[in-house]
């Protein structure tokens, strides 16, 4: 088996492992941690090569909410690559929970920031600091 084979199965079995947990933030190390405990480790600068390979070719996002925190990663499906949907965060300033949201109305604070102020929203960096459902229990 060459090399180039045994990246390519890396990268495959990353790939469905976001794909399995579709819709939430995974670090780095959270995947090296998975496949250690699977017996299939694999180095924390391999897991990153291959994600930031991905996030080139647009199948996974990478998102960078603020410096203390790693970069999580996530996989985007060929209809929301295509459509380019709009992706807002919320944090938790309680619990540190990370919330993906895709929401219409937070679209449209987008596209009037936009047209009303020229301002260009990275919704991709956008992040809503607060509390979340359970920590408001």
């Amino acid at each position: 088996m060459n090399k180039t084979t045994y990246k390519t199965r890396q990268k495959q079995e990353l790939l469905d492992y976001l794909k399995k947990y579709n819709g939430e933030h995974i670090t780095a190390g959270d995947l090296c941690e998975h496949f250690k405990k699977c017996g299939k480790p694999m180095g924390l600068t391999t897991v990153y090569r291959h994600l930031e390979r991905m996030v080139d070719e647009g199948t996974v996002s990478k998102y960078i909410i603020d410096a203390g925190t790693p970069a999580c990663f996530e996989y985007v499906s060929e209809e929301e690559h295509l459509n380019h949907d709009v992706c807002f965060h919320c944090k938790c300033e309680k619990c540190g929970r990370l919330i993906h949201m895709h929401c219409d109305e937070l679209k449209e604070i987008k596209d009037h920031l936009l047209s009303h102020h020229g301002f260009s929203i990275n919704d991709m960096r956008t992040v809503f600091y607060g509390t979340c459902e359970d920590c408001a229990k």
